[in-house]
């Protein structure tokens, strides 16, 4: 860490690194998630966008409410904190096309992976779907600053105010 960093900015690293070590977990390790680490199964992968969206959406009543929440929605949610520490941990995370990029990148790098070492599969719907949360959780951010922002400055007002009326 950078020596120049606030209290903030090291509780938002903290918290980054604990989001990272959890998404490693949930992607590669989980066996909830249907993880097993079996070697022996072929590559799956989708290279069709919306194709397995459209899927959860068609049999969403075959599948269960909780697989396709859990898979559509997981993959949004999934990602939100990494849109939202990024902008904490990085001046550069604090451009939303930075975010956007990053969080397309850190997504496209865990589906290579799945590839590759044949756990989960290679889905172009979540690598949308991913960078969708990433985004999201970007704008939550600008949120959360705009209404900092604001009660800082309500604050100084009312502060200013005590002072010049005693």
């Amino acid at each position: 860490m950078i020596k120049n960093t606030t209290r903030n900015q090291k509780f938002g690293w903290v918290l980054f690194v604990m989001y990272l070590i959890a998404l490693t977990y949930f992607m590669f390790f989980a066996e909830a998630m249907g993880r097993t680490g079996n070697t022996q199964a072929g590559y799956a992968y989708n290279l069709e966008l919306f194709k397995e969206i459209r899927r959860f959406y068609v049999y969403r009543h075959q599948l269960g409410w909780k697989a396709v929440t859990l898979n559509l929605g997981g993959n949004v949610v999934g990602f939100m904190p990494f849109g939202f520490f990024l902008p904490i941990v990085s001046r550069r995370g604090r451009k939303w096309y930075n975010a956007l990029l990053l969080g397309f990148f850190l997504s496209l790098c865990i589906e290579i992976t799945q590839l590759v070492f044949k756990v989960g599969s290679f889905d172009v719907d979540d690598l949308l779907l991913n960078t969708i949360g990433g985004i999201l959780g970007f704008c939550c951010y600008k949120i959360v600053q705009k209404v900092r922002i604001r009660r800082k400055l309500r604050a100084r007002k009312e502060s200013e105010t005590a002072y010049l009326g005693e």
